[in-house]
């Protein structure tokens, strides 16, 4: 993860021209980088690639949390991100990349074809940031290795109270000072915030998430580092308090709090887990009645 440019964080509200008229406008005097550290092997990251051009989607980041399912942010599925932009498009069908901790290291050895791809039936149904969750069906599963690993999702009771340390991992090809993503995979430590907080710093500005009970959100590092520009559906690793397990705590949404505002937003994976299920089993609109209806002739 790295520091955004101002330009980068001005043209947050959606994925357009306005990017590049902006960032001629920036004084160099503005810009400024605070990088996260390179990153070890991290079996789970997924890069989720429509393009190489920000203007025709970029690319971003996902969690594989099965052999055969990535979780990343829906927003990463369309070119132009605002809710404006999207009503009424399907979303694009990205290349997954896992495996690999070099941008240069996504090529087809490394790619995993989709099969399918899942929004969230409630993305985006008031701001460009709600229910921001998809799931990518693989058409094959992945082979396990030292570089490909899942990582798990909550289990009961595993909530941000149970978090050691009150802080999480997360890691993405985010933008930085020279305006391109980086081209290693960096990673950072951060705080969780006060969800308060963050729900009042954003109450008082535009083009940023109505951060409700299914998010959460981090603050920065002591040294004022941050999520930026294209980190975005990244997983935050935690560790559970009790028994020391690793697990995905949320989906990052709003990546763009960069230098210019202090909390970056995340899906709260536990509030999604039925939704989650639900499309990982195949059901189906029937799939709950009949569940139901045999339950009720074995156990009345």
């Amino acid at each position: 993860c790295r520091m955004g440019d101002l330009a980068l964080q001005l043209a947050s509200c959606s994925f357009d021209f306005h990017v590049i008229f902006l960032l001629h406008l920036v004084s160099p005097r503005s810009k400024r980088m605070v990088g996260g550290t390179l990153a070890p092997v991290i079996p789970w990251q997924a890069m989720i690639y429509l393009s190489d051009s920000v203007l025709d989607g970029g690319y971003a980041g996902g969690a594989l949390i099965s052999d055969r399912w990535v979780l990343t942010a829906g927003r990463n599925l369309f070119i132009r991100k605002s809710r404006q932009d999207i009503q009424g498009k399907d979303p694009s069908i990205p290349k997954v990349y896992i495996g690999i901790s070099q941008r240069r290291e996504a090529d087809a050895s490394t790619e995993a074809a989709v099969e399918k791809v899942y929004l969230h039936p409630g993305f985006q149904n008031q701001s460009d940031w709600d229910n921001d969750l998809a799931l990518i069906k693989l058409k094959e599963s992945v082979i396990m290795s030292d570089k490909v690993t899942p990582i798990p999702l909550p289990e009961r009771g595993q909530d941000l109270d149970t978090i050691r340390g009150g802080s999480g991992v997360i890691a993405g090809w985010g933008w930085g000072i020279h305006l391109t993503p980086s081209t290693s995979l960096k990673y950072l430590t951060l705080p969780l915030a006060n969800h308060s907080d963050c729900k009042s710093e954003y109450e008082q500005t535009s083009h940023t998430p109505m951060v409700d009970v299914n998010m959460f959100c981090t603050g920065p590092t002591g040294y004022g580092e941050n999520v930026c520009f294209g980190d975005a559906g990244g997983a935050l690793a935690v560790r559970d308090v009790q028994t020391g397990d690793v697990y995905a705590a949320g989906i990052l949404s709003y990546d763009k709090s960069c230098n210019r505002y202090h909390y970056s937003v995340y899906m709260k994976i536990s509030s999604y887990l039925p939704w989650i299920h639900s499309i990982i089993r195949g059901d189906t609109e029937k799939s709950s009645a009949l569940r139901s209806d045999a339950m009720s002739k074995m156990y009345p």
